[in-house]
């Protein structure tokens, strides 16, 4: 249908915002006609790091972005959220890489729908 962001902002466990944005952003990037751009930015950048390990039958938020990148979705991590969090690039899952507030705006602009969580 488009070009669609997602904007996830809370902590990927705790609460279910991202996991909620996720699950939809994974299956809206399963759709061949949808170019899907997830970034995440405060709490929400935790999502992105490597080698999670949660008790068995639990989601896992980084399982959910490779499912996302599988099917061409891009997903950037807010550099100055990583910085406060300290969180290097070396630990970001298979697919993140460090964003910036430039690269959000402009994801912005070439997108037809905006999802915030």
């Amino acid at each position: 249908m488009g070009n669609l962001l997602f904007i996830l902002n809370a902590a990927p466990y705790g609460s279910e915002h991202s996991y909620n944005g996720l699950r939809l952003a994974g299956a809206l990037a399963k759709r061949e006609e949808n170019k899907v751009r997830v970034f995440l930015m405060g709490d929400a950048a935790a999502a992105a790091h490597r080698n999670q390990k949660v008790p068995a039958g639990y989601y896992n938020v980084e399982v959910m972005i490779g499912n996302v990148v599988r099917h061409g979705g891009l997903v950037g991590v807010c550099g100055t959220c990583m910085d406060a969090r300290g969180i290097a690039s070396e630990a970001l899952a298979d697919g993140c890489r460090r964003g910036t507030l430039e690269e959000l705006a402009d994801w912005t602009d070439l997108s037809d729908k905006v999802l915030v969580f």
